[in-house]
């Protein structure tokens, strides 16, 4: 083999070649996670009667939040 073929420069360049394919790798996923979960996020059920819905009130006696 040619000994120029393993010279400093190419090793570095083919690892900054393969670090920028792998950053690359690590964000399309990212994405693709990331877009997965904000579309469970939406389709998440939403509580449609608030007005029934039960809320905390103080009780002045005791200070306790109770429903």
């Amino acid at each position: 083999m040619p000994a120029f073929l393993f010279t400093p420069v190419v090793k570095w360049t083919l690892a900054a070649m393969g670090g920028a394919m792998i950053v690359q790798w690590a964000v399309k996923e990212a994405r693709r996670i990331n877009d997965e979960l904000e579309a469970q996020r939406r389709v998440r059920v939403r509580i449609k009667d608030r007005e029934n819905r039960p809320t905390l009130r103080r009780d002045p006696a005791t200070g306790e939040y109770r429903l």
